[in-house]
């Protein structure tokens, strides 16, 4: 898994915390701790995939395209961080037997991880992280 993951879901619970108006990227920002352009780059990845919009100028910035209890943790999950979880194997010994099959089976072994991550992500939405966030937990 990678960090943005984590910045999708910290923008878009900013997002969701704002509905009713549009959030710079720079606010985002400093709500994650993260520099501005770190955060326009997983905007941008939630904008091309329909589950924010934007508006350029005065007035413009960020908000929610869709229902928040639409948009699942897999789903940013499988926008940011898919295959992450694959494992990175150097170049090995093809004439060993472990070398020669290492890859292969780790693979297969990770790709059943990340379809048991898949089916418990599916189980929250952004409205659930902003529930557990305005509950204080």
């Amino acid at each position: 898994m990678n960090s943005n993951f984590t910045l999708a879901i910290h923008s878009l619970t900013y997002l969701a915390l704002q509905h009713d108006r549009m959030s710079k990227s720079d606010a985002i920002a400093e709500s994650a701790g993260v520099h501005a352009v770190r955060i326009r780059k997983v905007l941008s990845i939630l904008k091309k995939h329909g589950i924010i919009k934007s508006k350029e100028g005065t007035g413009g910035g960020f908000i929610f395209a869709k229902e928040l209890s639409e948009v699942s943790l897999w789903d940013i999950y499988t926008l940011t961080s898919e295959g992450a979880l694959q494992p990175k194997c150097p170049e090995s010994n093809e004439a060993c037997v472990v070398g020669a099959n290492m890859h292969k089976v780790l693979f297969t072994i990770f790709l059943g991880a990340e379809e048991h991550l898949g089916e418990y992500l599916k189980q929250y939405t952004i409205k659930d992280i902003v529930d557990l966030i305005s509950k204080g937990n």
